[in-house]
């Protein structure tokens, strides 16, 4: 029994170092705005640009495939664009470099 709560421990420990899963959770938690695209997932979405406003959620992020922007739109709250793409002078930082960029739309 000692050796599998051992187990359970040092995987919770590895997902706690090696990706942004708690720092996602706690995002998720102090602020209603907040969300985590539909193309990403908790253990892979790391905001890079938080609102540093009385609101803390974030403005652009990434992850493995994709960049992402918060817009504020209802709609579509966000956009996102391939790390791979040929967008002429791209920015991650400003969106308005962001050549054929996607809509996102809030998971269900």
């Amino acid at each position: 029994m000692k050796a599998v709560i051992g187990v359970v421990l040092v995987a919770v420990l590895a997902l706690g170092v090696g990706t942004p899963l708690f720092g996602n959770l706690l995002m998720l938690l102090m602020d209603r705005d907040n969300f985590i695209p539909a193309e990403s997932s908790l253990l892979s979405f790391e905001p890079y640009q938080v609102s540093q406003g009385s609101s803390n959620y974030w403005l652009y992020g990434e992850d493995d495939r994709y960049y992402y922007h918060f817009t504020h739109e209802p709609t579509h709250p966000y956009r996102y664009i391939a790390k791979d793409n040929h967008c002429p002078a791209f920015d991650r930082d400003d969106v308005r470099s962001w050549c054929n960029a996607l809509q996102g739309t809030l998971p269900k």
